[in-house]
């Protein structure tokens, strides 16, 4: 293209992204979603939003390592800068190939989130940008760079600049500017500075080879060393404030041999292996660790079934509270706040709202438990993905230095569920069955998201990544540390790439410092109707590994069962009540005991249908001391009746209640009797129930009509209640067609505010809306519907928004014009009393 074909070079970002396409700006809006909310009028408002200092802020914080360094480079040097002088900056002079392989990538990323405008050869970094990332006393930039020369000497005397330049063997000039000028031109001609550091002491070079890759500030006496005199002599140190000394950019530069950070890092770190397994140990590793969540959630919500923990006053579960769940759990008390905060962000648990509020399960529980084990597992990993809560910042303490407590306040840490997905997203590029070394997954999300300043005390993303590797082992994600299938069907990724030959492991647990040097395929998060076919697709891989429930136990004469892996909910259930569990593992223990039967029988069974029940479900006989626990309990269960006075007891043996009377443990229940077979108590039914039982009877409860009351165990439930919804990390990423809106209205919009006016119509504000009296704006709007001719109005809204628009007019009547909008691509119809002016079109108006 010659010269004169060339479009005119930007002169501002708002004309740069004038010239984009319509692909070109939805990258922009897709990639910065904060620039639509809500959508600018116009391409000039669009550049401007782009250069505030939130939204550049978060455009910076999302670059990838190397596409920052880019920026910092630019940030020091010259405003415009040419590819050449930034290449320069980033490759040094020895032209390090990859990172010239990787530069054009980097500012093509840089020009797309319009962080950097311009051509080729006149590069700019937006101002915002420059500003908060070019070095200051204040705020050093990560180059390590200092001022130029002509910053840092610009408060010096006229006088002391000529002897610098004179003692640098430069010749003397008539002005500051100028012998400014001849200083920055030396210290950036390799030739000449070698030369002049040739015959520098040796002590001083020492001194800048301590400064070059800075902070580049010193400290000096009134009175300096001779190392020092004589570079401060020559300029190769400059004067900032007293006693503080200042290495130059471009000094600094040289001795660097050209770049702008000691270790540019264009290619991201390799995710290394640490082990290799088997694939289909992976998968069986995982199902088994999926089973254990479910019954792990299942126990805890079980736990709470008649209503759990009472709500702290300022929201959330006490530390003892805790405790208590970690106990039951038989967890670490880290591992038992992420089962809370993962059945509540599933929507399994929540307040009751009640007075006296406490946790509870809520409706949604039961639906949950009627559903196969594989989609109870989809439904758990989905939220657990979703999930803004961090479970893993329970205990810590919020800038009130307040403790966080779980299911409290505080603990959504927006950039949590993108943090998971980048983790599992690197591991699904790994070859199946291939564990990552945890630093090297680290070291990789540092490089893709790298901290301001380096901050390692800030270094949010990489707690959320740790606890992400080890949540998704808790829920069968992974298994032994890699992907399973289930886990890879959970993100939509594709399969996985084949391990190379030293990938091959001789054994399932062989670990092997296998690298992988490609660059996974990046996983976008989906959209909710992508991860619910995703978490089906999860579900289906699933559900073959996990253990079919068994429908039967082993009965032992020292009054266990043994249940040999999982069991079908019924039998769980009544096993449930009538033997409390013992232990746990590959194979549950339960033991019946006296309290257990009698439970049992405060349900509603009788000792008949407990007989049924084992002789049904055991593949051993019943044992006899099973059999006779059951039938002494039942022999006097029920004997004693108690009903409320406050209470009373009645037994048809007078003299079971003589003994009881008899009894010093009786003292506290306050009895006396009303009648040869009645007792009356002070105690309330259910504390005198306890106090009985205590004592070794086995009262049963009884209503105001006689009859034997039924004590099952109330499943407390909270009223329908929604799971909690992730706090998100800014506006959301626009959909297709939201983009196709806010694009055809910034188009139209900025065509509205574009378009050339004829002379004298237009006022003389910049982008104020045209001012017309009544009778003109109606005058002018009939003529346009005669001629046919667009017009340029400015137009208020019901809600008082002023907006400029190109309309062509069809027909006004009524105090109505009825228009072809162009700004909204449709015709439409505005009150007259609202239109503040009307302004003709220039005749070539485009």
């Amino acid at each position: 293209m010659s010269t004169e074909d060339r479009p005119p070079a930007p002169r501002s970002l708002a004309e740069a992204l004038r010239a984009r396409g319509d692909a070109a700006l939805g990258a922009l809006l897709r990639s910065r979603p904060d620039l639509i909310t809500p959508v600018p009028t116009d391409l000039t408002q669009l550049a401007t939003r782009a250069g505030t200092r939130a939204s550049v802020v978060r455009a910076l914080e999302r670059l990838d390592r190397f596409a920052l360094q880019t920026a910092e480079a630019l940030a020091v040097a010259a405003d415009p800068a040419t590819y050449g002088e930034l290449l320069g900056l980033m490759a040094g002079d020895d032209a390090d190939p990859a990172v010239v392989a990787a530069l054009p990538h980097a500012v093509d990323l840089l020009r797309e989130q319009a962080l950097v405008w311009g051509d080729d050869d006149r590069l700019r970094l937006v101002r915002t940008a420059r500003e908060l990332l070019a070095p200051s006393p204040q705020h050093p930039s990560p180059t390590g760079l200092g001022p130029t020369v002509q910053e840092a000497t610009a408060g010096m005397s006229p006088g002391r600049i000529q002897e610098i330049v004179a003692a640098a063997g430069l010749a003397s000039t008539h002005d500051s500017v100028s012998a400014v000028t001849a200083l920055a031109g030396l210290f950036t001609d390799r030739a000449r500075m070698a030369a002049l550091l040739a015959d520098a002491p040796a002590d001083s070079v020492e001194v800048l080879e301590r400064l070059v890759w800075g902070p580049p500030y010193g400290q000096v006496t009134a009175d300096p060393a001779p190392r020092l005199r004589w570079l401060l002599d020559r300029g190769l140190l400059l004067p900032t404030a007293p006693g503080t000394v200042v290495l130059p950019r471009e000094v600094a530069l040289h001795l660097r041999r050209g770049l702008a950070h000691r270790a540019p890092e264009p290619v991201p770190p390799v995710v290394e292996t640490a082990a290799v397994h088997r694939p289909q140990v992976v998968d069986s590793a995982a199902a088994g660790q999926a089973y254990t969540a479910l019954a792990t959630v299942e126990e805890l919500l079980k736990d709470w079934d008649e209503g759990g923990p009472a709500v702290l006053r300022a929201g959330g579960l006490s530390v003892r509270d805790l405790k208590r769940t970690a106990v039951a759990l038989d967890v670490p008390e880290p591992a038992a706040a992420f089962w809370v905060e993962l059945a509540y962000a599933a929507g399994l648990i929540a307040s009751d709202g009640e007075a006296d509020e406490r946790y509870a399960a809520t409706p949604a529980y039961d639906e949950w438990l009627e559903q196969p084990p594989a989609e109870r597992w989809s439904r758990l990993v989905t939220a657990w993905l979703a999930a803004t809560r961090t479970a893993g910042l329970v205990g810590g303490r919020d800038a009130k230095d307040r403790t966080l407590s779980a299911l409290g306040a505080g603990l959504d840490r927006s950039a949590a569920p993108e943090v998971r997905h980048r983790v599992l997203a690197l591991l699904a590029g790994l070859p199946e069955g291939a564990a990552p070394a945890a630093g090297s997954v680290l070291a990789r999300l540092r490089w893709e998201r790298p901290l301001r300043g380096d901050r390692r005390e800030d270094d949010l993303r990489g707690r959320l990544a740790e606890w992400a590797l080890s949540e998704a082992e808790l829920l069968g994600v992974t298994g032994r540390g890699a992907l399973s299938a289930q886990g890879r069907a959970l993100l939509g990724a594709p399969a996985a790439p084949a391990p190379g030959p030293e990938a091959e492991p001789s054994g399932p647990g062989d670990k092997l410092p296998v690298h992988h040097h490609h660059r996974p395929a990046p996983l976008t998060a989906l959209s909710p109707a992508e991860q619910a076919v995703a978490s089906a697709a999860a579900a289906r891989l699933l559900a073959p590994l996990l253990p079919e429930p068994l429908d039967h136990v082993l009965l032992q004469a020292d009054l266990t069962a043994v249940a040999p892996g999982p069991l079908r909910r019924p039998l769980a259930d009544m096993l449930g009540v009538l033997a409390d569990v013992e232990s746990k593992g590959g194979a549950t223990v339960y033991r019946f005991t006296p309290g257990s039967v009698r439970r049992a029988l405060d349900a509603g069974q009788a000792a008949s249908d407990l007989h049924a029940f084992l002789a049904a479900h055991s593949r051993t006989p019943v044992p006899q001391p099973l059999a006779y626990l059951i039938d002494d309990v039942a022999r006097r269960h029920g004997h004693l009746r108690v009903g409320a006075a406050s209470a009373y007891v009645r037994c048809d043996d007078d003299a079971v209640l003589s003994e009881i009377l008899a009894d010093k443990r009786a003292a506290g229940l306050g009895l006396r009797r009303l009648a040869p077979t009645v007792l009356a108590a002070q105690a309330d039914p259910a504390g005198l129930l306890e106090g009985l039982r205590a004592m070794g009877f086995a009262p049963a409860a009884e209503s105001a009509e006689g009859d034997v009351l039924i004590t099952r165990a109330l499943a407390h439930r909270t009223p329908p209640r929604t799971a909690p919804e992730p706090v998100p990390d800014g506006p959301p990423v626009p959909d297709d067609t939201l983009l196709a809106a806010a694009l055809r209205a910034i188009r139209a919009g900025d065509l509205a505010s574009t378009t050339p006016r004829k002379p004298g119509t237009a006022p003389a504000g910049n982008g104020e809306l045209p001012r017309t009296s009544a009778a003109e704006t109606l005058a002018t709007m009939q003529a346009a519907v005669l001629t046919s001719e667009a017009l340029w109005i400015g137009y208020v809204n019901a809600e008082g928004a002023a907006s400029q628009r190109v309309i062509a007019p069809i027909r006004v009547e009524g105090g109505f014009v009825t228009a072809y909008d162009h700004t909204a691509d449709e015709v439409r119809t505005y009150p007259l009393h609202r239109i503040t002016g009307v302004a003709e079109l220039a005749d070539d108006a485009g």
